[in-house]
């Protein structure tokens, strides 16, 4: 394993690169929906989950170019809110275009997402979450449909001990 030593009160300079991370692009992806317009990304790793989620971006309309360690998306052409099961069922974090397409366009319908199974990660949390900012959803037939003439931005005060 590598580590860095830094001695005595000598001045630090240079450049460390990051790599990117899957649990950190997924959702900067699912937020470019928000934007209609171009965003890039940069740092992307080349896994599955980041190429089922540029399908979803396409399949919504979005013009999504991958580069080496770079994705350019262009969401100025989406129109579509309804996402396929058979795709959504491909990534677990398929959900997170949810809020997006909510807050932009004021309507989404999804089914259940797919993925691995590492365990419950009930999707209750998310909607319940969607509810409070003034959503309304419903589910039904495996499908999830959510509706919102505005979101409300709210502040939220844990109660719970640290």
């Amino acid at each position: 394993m590598q580590k860095f030593m830094v001695m005595g009160g000598n001045r630090l300079k240079g450049i460390v690169r990051a790599s990117g991370s899957k649990n950190a692009t997924l959702p900067i992806l699912a937020a470019c929906i928000l934007n209609a317009g171009k965003s890039v990304i940069q740092e992307v790793p080349r896994l599955v989950d980041v190429s089922v989620m540029k399908d979803v971006l396409v399949h919504l309309g979005a013009k999504v170019s991958w580069d080496r360690n770079t994705i350019e998306v262009d969401s100025s052409n989406i129109q579509s809110v309804e996402i396929s099961e058979e795709l959504m069922r491909r990534m677990r974090a398929s959900n997170l275009v949810l809020g997006p397409l909510l807050g932009r366009f004021g309507y989404v319908k999804i089914s259940y997402p797919g993925g691995c199974q590492i365990g419950s990660r009930p999707m209750n949390l998310h909607l319940k979450g969607l509810q409070l900012l003034g959503a309304t959803i419903q589910e039904k037939y495996g499908y999830i449909t959510a509706e919102a003439d505005r979101l409300v931005e709210r502040i939220f005060i844990s109660t719970c001990p640290v």
